[in-house]
């Protein structure tokens, strides 16, 4: 499409360019008739003369001014003659416009323009690590075109992805709903509006989140997000033994390489590891707190997380040996944007579980996930 421009525009400045080679002067005959005409004119100035019909003094001044006008007809006749002998000029003039300017142009482009780059959609460009400082005015464009058009859907499914890499994961709700509602169902974006919903309660897979994944697997029963958020929701409900089978079936049904399958390892690992002591599980939270928590607001939900996250970490303060619980921990404070206490969380969880080797393993495979090591 964009060469189809670029033809265009060059289209245009050779019109520009030639346009004027194209205009004629005045014709030749035009200026041949009135050095005629003068000839003529003088002629019967002589006849006039000679029948008695015109006296001398007279004549004289028509002769002048007769000649006069001759003498000028002339030098305008012999002007024009020598432009419309020009034609050659014109000619080469031209072929070197048609030639030249698109020679040029496309000259100047391979050297300082980037005809090799491929095309860059605006979704990869928000999710390219190397802008996160464009970032933050991408959005602020999109929301503008959004406040103008605001039954734009796909602005809507451009703009939510852009908030969860924000941390504005509220909004990122809010976009998603929106791109389902304008665009349409679909599976894919029911699992990022699940996913959203998790982000904003702080990692809990909530009622409203479970039925977006269930919603997302009716439609795609492969697909891999709302698999794994699925098996996450069984693992919070403490149903360990279907969590650990969901995490193995999708580990199975996924391709070599896939980004997910680290993440769905470290979480089987941990499943499989040493159960905790029955006072590990004090504060997993139950079903109905999870769906307490996600319906209120988003001030009152943040701070009933960060009252969860505190309790837990006392706890581990007082009884260290609790490695699923140092991982929940870590991850919590990593989603509430807080990498100092993840950091902090990291060292005391090593220090307190130094005799466990599988749990360490366990921990440094997470602090590589999330990008904690030291």
């Amino acid at each position: 499409m964009i060469w189809v421009v670029f033809a265009l525009m060059t289209g245009a400045a050779l019109l520009c360019a030639l346009w004027p080679l194209t205009r004629r002067r005045a014709a030749p005959e035009g200026e041949a008739r009135s050095v005629a005409f003068y000839k003529a004119q003088l002629e019967e100035i002589e006849r006039d003369v000679a029948r008695g019909q015109l006296p001398e003094g007279e004549a004289a001044g028509a002769r002048v001014e007769a000649a006069r006008r001759l003498i000028a007809a002339g030098e305008r006749a012999k002007a024009v003659a020598a432009a419309e002998g020009g034609g050659p000029r014109r000619a080469i003039a031209a072929l070197v416009i048609l030639i030249g300017v698109p020679l040029v142009a496309l000259g100047f482009y391979a050297r300082y323009g980037a005809p090799a780059e491929p095309d860059e959609p605006i979704l990869a460009r928000l999710n390219d690590p190397s802008r996160a400082d464009d970032l933050s005015a991408g959005v602020a464009k999109i929301e503008a075109h959004l406040i103008a058009h605001p039954d734009d859907g796909l602005g809507f499914k451009v703009i939510a992805p852009a908030y969860m890499r924000l941390a504005r994961y509220d909004e990122a709700v809010k976009a998603f709903s929106e791109a389902l509602r304008l665009i349409g169902d679909n599976p894919e974006t029911r699992a990022d509006y699940g996913e959203a919903q998790v982000a904003a309660a702080g990692g809990i897979v909530t009622a409203n989140a479970r039925a977006a994944f269930q919603q997302a697997l009716a439609g795609k029963p492969d697909l891999p997000k709302a698999r794994y958020y699925a098996a996450l929701a069984a693992e919070q409900d403490g149903n360990k033994s279907l969590a650990a089978d969901l995490y193995e079936k999708l580990l199975a049904d996924s391709p070599r390489g896939a980004p997910w399958a680290p993440v769905v390892r470290q979480r089987l690992a941990s499943l499989r590891a040493k159960e905790p002591a029955p006072s590990a599980k004090v504060d997993a939270p139950p079903s109905d707190e999870a769906r307490a928590i996600a319906s209120l607001t988003p001030e009152q939900r943040q701070a009933a997380i960060h009252g969860m996250v505190d309790r837990l970490a006392a706890r581990l303060e007082a009884k260290g040996d609790d490695a699923e619980g140092w991982q929940r921990l870590i991850r919590a404070y990593t989603v509430l944007n807080e990498p100092d206490k993840a950091k902090a969380a990291l060292v005391k969880a090593r220090e307190a579980l130094g005799g466990n080797d599988a749990a360490r393993r366990d921990l440094e495979t997470l602090a590589k996930e999330l990008g904690l090591e030291s």
